[in-house]
């Protein structure tokens, strides 16, 4: 088939359509030094509307110092340094967090909807990957290595040893939110049909309510 001027300004439109979506897709930019974020405002934004005023402490949080405590079912804990607990955070599009991971602990299968992530390892080895295309890509992580998770992807880190293990994870969004995979569907409110996800992951109905039994909140 023949390319004509006509199917190269096609193509050249939906990339450049392309490329107008990725840079939208991101935190919206700023357009003042600061906006503090009024946590307590009963405004609803895109975010947070800006405080009258602020001062030193709305830019500074300690809780990522120390590891976090671990002995839950999974082994692990995620300390969050997002907009919530700095809210001179509003508008700058970054946050941290803090994962720590007991002996085999395992940050199981999630999503941030809203940020690519990037983890740095503290201490420990980690073996982490996120599913594209259905293609796991994976390692095996030590401390000073780094590791990039792609926007929205689903993703995981498990400590393969011994010993705990922590890192630090950065993310181009004040509040990339997290989807757990497994908590999401089997303990939601309202639930999921049980014929819904019995055929989805292929058991049986008494098999969903058993998981739903373990991933409930408890009361």
């Amino acid at each position: 088939m023949e390319i004509g001027p006509r199917m190269v300004a096609d193509v050249v439109t939906m990339m450049s359509f392309a490329v107008f979506l990725g840079v939208v897709s991101t935190d919206p930019d700023m357009l003042q030094d600061v906006c503090v974020a009024d946590l307590a405002s009963k405004v609803k934004v895109n975010g947070f509307p800006c405080k009258a005023a602020f001062n030193v402490t709305d830019f500074f949080f300690d809780g990522l110092a120390k590891p976090g405590v671990t002995n839950n079912t999974l082994g692990s804990l995620v300390t969050a340094a997002n907009v919530q607990e700095i809210p001179g955070l509003n508008t700058l599009g970054v946050s941290l967090s803090r994962i720590d991971y007991a002996p085999f602990g395992l940050n199981p299968p999630h999503t941030h909807p809203r940020a690519t992530e990037i983890v740095f390892v503290l201490y420990g080895e980690l073996y982490v990957g996120f599913i594209a295309a259905n293609v796991l890509v994976a390692k095996t992580i030590k401390a000073g290595e780094i590791f990039v998770f792609p926007k929205g992807l689903v993703h995981f880190q498990m400590n393969v040893k011994r010993a705990p293990a922590a890192v630090i994870a950065a993310f181009n969004s004040q509040s990339p939110g997290t989807l757990t995979i497994a908590t999401a569907l089997f303990a939601a409110k309202p639930t999921v049909p049980d014929n819904v996800l019995a055929k989805a992951f292929q058991i049986d109905a008494k098999e969903v309510e058993m998981i739903k039994a373990k991933l409930a909140p408890k009361s």
